[in-house]
């Protein structure tokens, strides 16, 4: 299997200096034998080489084939010459970017989402992308909406009930390299670098944003209930504590039980109480 090669070219000024040198020694000789025969024949031959002259921008190339034989890559930038019965073939070296578009797709448990990818990517091997991939910018492109669909299946959208899971709304590393992973295995037949990949746009599909919008209001409610709890018992059982080894009131255990009612009620509480102050004794 051929791989890519550079090609050596001539330098283009040299060949251009060849040329007039050529057909000012033409000229000359035309009027020493008073016959334009000369002139005329290195005027043909001066235009059979012009279409060997090209440019190579700064990170392009250009694929030389003769004849349907792969003859190699010019990537040095200036103005060459080569074989003028060369095709010409250009090639960007830069790096470029793709911004999926948003598609459909099911994730793991089955819920229907919208996601995207953005990637960074440029040629590495200019033999592959010339020559096994038909159109290599719309192979990136549907290889990367492929790889995007298999990375949906793989992680769920979100997990409420274990955290610990990777998700794609969560796990941003973890789900980024698996998706650059892909990427590398499948544009690697075209000679495409991939330099980065990740997700761009990711939404639950409008059918059930509500629901699942709901559904994360409402976990995060519990969980703030929980920690509000939770720090209400440290609490009244740091001030039972401190009633206690202060000695500043004897509790029995039906006045702890009422003391504890009422701070629980006050701390947990969504609304602000109203207080009723005991002026009198305890058993008021």
């Amino acid at each position: 299997m051929k791989t890519e090669k550079e090609y050596s070219s001539i330098s283009g000024y040299s060949v251009v200096f060849a040329i007039l040198l050529v057909n000012l020694a033409g000229f000359a000789i035309s009027i020493a034998i008073h016959s334009p025969i000369f002139t005329v024949i290195f005027g043909v031959i001066t235009i059979a080489c012009m279409p060997g002259f090209f440019l190579v921008n700064p990170n392009n190339s250009v694929v030389l084939v003769l004849f349907g034989e792969y003859q190699g890559t010019v990537k040095q930038s200036g103005f060459h010459w080569v074989n003028p019965f060369f095709s010409k073939r250009s090639i960007s070296l830069r790096a470029q970017n793709l911004e999926s578009d948003k598609i459909k797709v099911n994730d793991k448990v089955g819920n229907p989402i919208q996601i995207g990818v953005i990637l960074v990517w440029q040629v590495q091997n200019t033999f592959k992308a010339a020559f096994d991939i038909d159109n290599y910018e719309r192979f990136v492109k549907i290889q990367t909406d492929a790889a995007v669909r298999t990375l949906a299946g793989l992680y769920p959208y979100d997990n409420f009930d274990n955290e610990a899971e990777i998700t794609l709304r969560s796990g941003h590393g973890e789900v980024n390299k698996s998706l650059e992973e892909t990427l590398k295995h499948r544009l690697e037949m075209a000679g495409i670098h991939v330099i980065e990949a990740r997700i761009g746009n990711l939404a639950y599909a409008p059918e059930i944003a509500g629901a699942m919008l709901g559904r994360q209001q409402a976990s995060a409610v519990v969980a703030a209930r929980f920690k509000i709890v939770e720090g209400a018992v440290s609490m009244v059982q740091m001030a039972l504590e401190h009633l206690s080894t202060q000695k500043i009131v004897e509790l029995d255990e039906e006045r702890k039980a009422a003391m504890v009612s009422n701070l629980m009620v006050v701390l947990c509480g969504d609304k602000d109480v109203s207080p009723v102050i005991n002026a009198g004794t305890l058993n008021q």
